[in-house]
């Protein structure tokens, strides 16, 4: 077999390796951020969703007094809701918002907000499992690659690679409009018959989440944090196996 040959079949794994990186890469940032309830207390100030709930929450139609609740509270609420969504919606229609005093004032989520949330936690059901087996695999990979004598370009090349698909995906949702991108994958994943768009007139999910905002701010922390930890497991498998030229 030409030289040649034999280093393109050494490699071949990689059309395994690195979708299965990728894959645990936001599995891995998605808990972590999820550990620290997506920083919703840091961007609570920075993105201004104080001052949001202080205009949206008196225009409330059906729910009275989330404005009169505090930071703490709004955030206490947040994590509840974080913990619910992966405890497959445990809870949500019991979380309820109390004055700067501790006395209840009303249930946070009317029956459509807390179906939605169900439905996020039906969805996460789904993919959590898929990242776990992908970092599976990816140990899995590691071990065959050194039994095997797989070999791997420089970490820089196939980072390059990566990051450039990246961007291009990130300008192809820029291009495309991110409000348009959110809207479509909602309409792409959630039942036909479920709502999840919510006026902030009508919710105070969507009133103190500040969304999509929130969202996108989100997304700017967790795709650079994912990119970390695909590039950590690249250079943890460029160190099992002796590099390609």
């Amino acid at each position: 077999m030409p030289p040649e040959a034999a280093g393109r079949g050494r490699t071949a794994h990689l059309w395994l390796l690195l979708p299965a990186a990728a894959l645990a890469a936001l599995w891995l940032s998605w808990h972590s951020l999820a550990a620290v309830d997506f920083l919703y207390p840091v961007f609570y100030d920075r993105i201004g969703v104080h001052e949001h709930i202080e205009e949206f929450a008196p225009q409330n139609r059906y729910k009275r007094g989330f404005e009169t609740t505090t930071p703490a509270e709004r955030q206490r609420l947040f994590a509840a809701i974080v913990d619910a969504i992966h405890r497959s919606g445990e809870g949500l229609e019991e979380l309820a918002y109390r004055d700067p005093a501790g006395r209840p004032l009303d249930r946070l989520l009317r029956p459509p907000e807390a179906g939605h949330l169900r439905d996020v936690a039906t969805l996460l059901e789904r993919l959590l499992p898929a990242g776990a087996l992908a970092m599976a695999w990816v140990v899995v990979h590691l071990v065959l690659m050194r039994r095997l004598g797989w070999t791997m370009p420089p970490l820089r090349r196939l980072l390059g690679l990566s990051l450039a698909a990246v961007a291009a995906g990130v300008a192809l949702v820029l291009l495309v409009g991110p409000r348009r991108v959110f809207a479509w994958a909602h309409d792409l994943v959630f039942p036909p018959d479920h709502p999840w768009f919510f006026y902030y007139q009508d919710s105070l999910m969507s009133t103190f989440m500040m969304a999509p905002y929130l969202f996108g701010a989100i997304t700017l922390v967790m795709l650079p944090l994912a990119v970390l930890y695909y590039a950590a497991l690249l250079w943890l498998a460029g160190r099992t196996a002796p590099q390609a030229g």
